[in-house]
């Protein structure tokens, strides 16, 4: 393993190959151009040449000085920084354009909002994350804007104030459980994750002794976002505009719970009793090095890190060996579109949770008893 230094994390060998995402703005325009076959190569892009680019490079196990400041680290934070106007301006132009394209048909203009909402997704909702866990107003209010453009704005108080306190316990909403395949884990997150987003904003206020409706709770700026979204899609393509861009937030929504769903599946941390739980390891996320996908997903599959070490910028994140973290046996695009088929995911995953059970925590032998004795969220909880 390497440890890069701050001269080596400076190089635009280094940074550049995270700017790959931009390659979706002239796919998406030569999509809208042709129209045909051509409305998939947004998908393609995100998902086939990444996972080509993956099996071409392999991993990438070196790690940055965790130290390096920020102020060295600025090629990097720019790409997040600066992709909500761009995500922002392609959009808008689909939303005026698409709706009125004589040369494209009604399947056509769906195919490329399901590319719109494969790069807001994948990219978008990403970079999002990535800005709502810095400590800016500008970079949180870029996290809040970006989440509006797919209807998503609860997902920073779910991720902030739920996801990260409770992983790996009943009481987070976005933990797969074990054998839970996707198909359900999607409704029920929808459901279950604005709910407790509301619950843990509702307790923040309770405990400054003011009601859910003070205007300091954040859902009323997610929801005047999520309003103007929908008023501008409207304004620019009419209904077909306002159908369509609502179709490209589910589509977007969806990419996202599907890498929730990869990223602790069948994962659980140790219950201490009383309703507490062991402190979040890199054991308790799925670990991915693969290099290409990385590059797209800004070291999202470093995800054993994040939940480790939560502040720390996308280029610091570390990766770890097996005996430290489980690790993935592809990069996420892969491994999402391997969770939309159950059999073949348990067939791949099953098999790992055990592994990983037996390696983190041989003392328990009756998981299934285990589980069941585990607190479940007590009411009015976050």
């Amino acid at each position: 393993m390497t440890i890069l230094t701050p001269d080596d994390l400076a190089k635009p060998s280094q940074a550049l190959p995270f700017w790959l995402s931009l390659g979706t703005i002239p796919v998406a325009f030569l999509s809208i151009g042709l129209g045909g076959i051509f409305v998939l190569l947004m998908p393609l892009y995100s998902w086939g040449l990444f996972s080509l680019l993956d099996a071409l490079t392999g991993l990438n196990e070196d790690n940055a000085d965790p130290n390096i400041p920020e102020d060295d680290l600025s090629l990097y934070t720019l790409l997040t920084k600066i992709w909500f106007p761009i995500q922002f301006a392609v959009l808008c132009f689909m939303l005026w354009f698409v709706p009125q394209a004589g040369h494209l048909t009604l399947a056509e203009k769906f195919g490329l909002f399901f590319g719109m909402g494969v790069m807001s997704g994948t990219i978008g909702i990403n970079y999002s994350h990535e800005l709502m866990h810095q400590k800016s107003k500008l970079e949180r209010w870029l996290a809040d804007l970006l989440l509006a453009t797919v209807l998503y704005g609860h997902f920073r108080s779910e991720h902030l104030r739920v996801h990260h306190l409770y992983v790996g316990t009943p009481r987070d909403a976005v933990t797969a459980r074990y054998n839970e395949n996707f198909h359900r884990f999607f409704p029920r997150v929808l459901r279950e994750s604005w709910l407790s987003a509301f619950r843990a904003e509702k307790s923040m206020l309770a405990r400054r002794k003011l009601p859910w409706h003070h205007r300091s709770n954040p859902f009323w700026r997610y929801w005047a976002l999520q309003g103007a979204m929908l008023l501008i899609a409207l304004a620019l393509g009419g209904w077909l505009g306002l159908l369509l861009f609502t179709f490209q937030a589910l589509v977007a929504v969806w990419q996202l719970e599907l890498v929730n769903y990869i990223e602790h599946y069948g994962l659980t941390r140790r219950h201490l009793g009383e309703g507490k739980y062991e402190h979040v390891l890199p054991r308790h996320s799925w670990n991915a090095s693969h290099r290409a996908s990385n590059w797209l997903l800004i070291n999202l599959q470093r995800h054993s890190d994040h939940h480790y070490k939560p502040d720390r910028r996308f280029p610091l994140l570390q990766t770890y060996a097996e005996g430290e973290a489980p690790q993935l046996p592809y990069g996420y695009p892969l491994m999402t579109l391997a969770a939309l088929v159950p059999p073949l995911w348990r067939r791949m995953m099953n098999p790992r949770v055990r592994a990983w059970r037996k390696t983190f925590y041989p003392d328990i032998t009756d998981w299934k008893d285990y589980n069941k004795g585990l607190n479940p969220m007590p009411t009015g909880a976050p």
